[in-house]
């Protein structure tokens, strides 16, 4: 695999051995004057002149995250679709996200959101290695992201007695790049249930890695499900 860097609406970043942290949201998760402030604001930060001090990279990762904060911040108080309240339905995710862990990829964090989710993941070196050439020509972040979306999508709307769309076409997702930002990610993702008022105590959130790793007696730093090169950390 190569790296790729693709631009659609949103920006995304592959890279051999990269920890993944992406986020997918509901179809109708954000209201339209929500859509209209995101996008306002991607444009602002389109127009802006690359900050002294930095590359085109680096801006570019800044930007990502200046936008990503503020549809994170609208997902948190938006009361537009949120079916993911239902626990059968959420359920439904977070066996999706767990479903290939320890095959595909290992898991570092997770929480499925009333109309969102954010994951951590790590694409195993042997099964990226078993795609060969066809890893570059669709990368194992999407086909990953493909698997999870299509198959919770089918499970949720069998549960609503419904078809048609279910996420998003697009996901936020983020390329990890040390140790530091991928114990900050981690906390990100775990405390998301607490920030947004659902609990007031990450580890009683049902549907997160915070609780699994209370259950299952996992120390933090260390991958939930599936063996990777970074074993521990912190």
């Amino acid at each position: 695999m190569i790296e790729h860097f693709r631009r659609r609406r949103l920006p995304h970043l592959d890279k051999p051995g990269a920890i993944y942290f992406v986020t997918a949201c509901l179809e109708g998760s954000v209201p339209a004057l929500g859509l209209q402030e995101i996008a306002d604001y991607r444009q602002q930060l389109a127009s802006r002149a690359i900050p002294q001090g930095m590359n085109a990279y680096e801006w570019e990762r800044r930007k990502w995250k200046l936008e990503f904060a503020k549809s994170d911040d609208w997902l948190d108080r938006a009361l537009a679709t949120r079916h993911l309240e239902n626990e059968s339905q959420a359920h439904e995710v977070e066996t999706s996200l767990l479903h290939f862990a320890g095959e595909r990829y290992a898991i570092w964090a997770w929480v499925v959101m009333p109309n969102h989710f954010h994951w951590v993941f790590e694409p195993l070196r042997q099964w990226v290695d078993g795609l060969g050439e066809a890893a570059d020509e669709r990368t194992p972040r999407e086909r990953i992201m493909h698997s999870v979306k299509r198959h919770s999508a089918r499970q949720c709307n069998r549960l609503r007695s419904t078809m048609g769309t279910f996420w998003q076409d697009e996901s936020y997702d983020h390329c990890v790049d040390d140790v530091d930002e991928l114990e900050r990610v981690i906390h990100y993702v775990e405390r998301n249930p607490v920030k947004a008022g659902c609990v007031t105590d990450q580890h009683e959130y049902p549907f997160s890695s915070a609780r699994y790793r209370r259950d299952n007696g996992i120390p933090f730093g260390r991958p939930l499900v599936g063996k990777t090169q970074l074993t521990a950390f912190g």
